[in-house]
């Protein structure tokens, strides 16, 4: 009998593409990765978010806010669906709604964004510090408040703004950081804890 701990269960909400969830996919394949995607949470039916998790056999749950009377009965049917997959932590890997109390309530839940907060939140990060001719900009993972994205940070990668870019091309070469970064936080968090104090975040137990 093996008394290797047992994988961390999480879900992972997605609203498009998923890479970043494919990144955490191919991450838990490894035993000593120390998670569990236990779902995959979407908020409109078609994404190929949803086609990677069905493809990797983890069962997936839609909550379409169109389905519900206002944003607050949508935040308490995410909620319930997310909690009955009983994680520890949740990851908002590209999911483009804002959480609502209910949510935030239940587990931890981080985001990653395309630019270095508290500079450039919103939609437009990449296009913001762009425009703003910032030198060099990169991307923050950090803990969802009620805020957007005002949460406590957990750690940043910078990534350099090069004279010829463009927004696609600073976008994807951001993109390859922020899947590596969310990568090991995800794997850090759930081998080793975390806690909040304060605005800072420490991993360990």
């Amino acid at each position: 009998m093996s008394d290797s701990p047992q994988p961390v269960p999480i879900v992972v909400l997605v609203s498009g593409s998923g890479t970043l969830l494919q990144a955490l996919i191919d991450a838990s394949a490894d035993p000593g990765y120390g998670v569990r995607i236990a779902a995959v949470g979407v908020d409109r039916d078609g994404t190929l978010g949803q086609e990677r998790a069905e493809g990797a056999g983890i069962p997936t749950f839609v909550v379409r806010p169109a389905e519900h009377p206002d944003r607050a009965a949508w935040d308490a049917a995410l909620a319930a669906e997310i909690a009955r997959h009983a994680p520890q932590l949740v990851v908002s890997a590209g999911f483009m709604r804002i959480l609502g109390p209910q949510v935030l309530a239940g587990p931890t839940v981080i985001n990653t964004h395309p630019a270095l907060l508290p500079s450039f939140p919103g939609a437009h990060g990449v296009r913001d510090a762009l425009a703003h001719g910032v030198a060099v900009t990169g991307t923050t993972c950090h803990v969802v408040d009620a805020g957007v994205d005002t949460g406590p940070i957990i750690t940043q990668r910078a990534v350099a703004v090069e004279d010829d870019d463009t927004e696609a091309s600073l976008h994807e070469r951001i993109k390859v950081q922020e899947r590596e970064m969310l990568v090991d936080v995800v794997g850090r968090m759930a081998r080793h804890g975390h806690r909040l104090d304060g605005r800072r975040v420490r991993l360990g137990r």
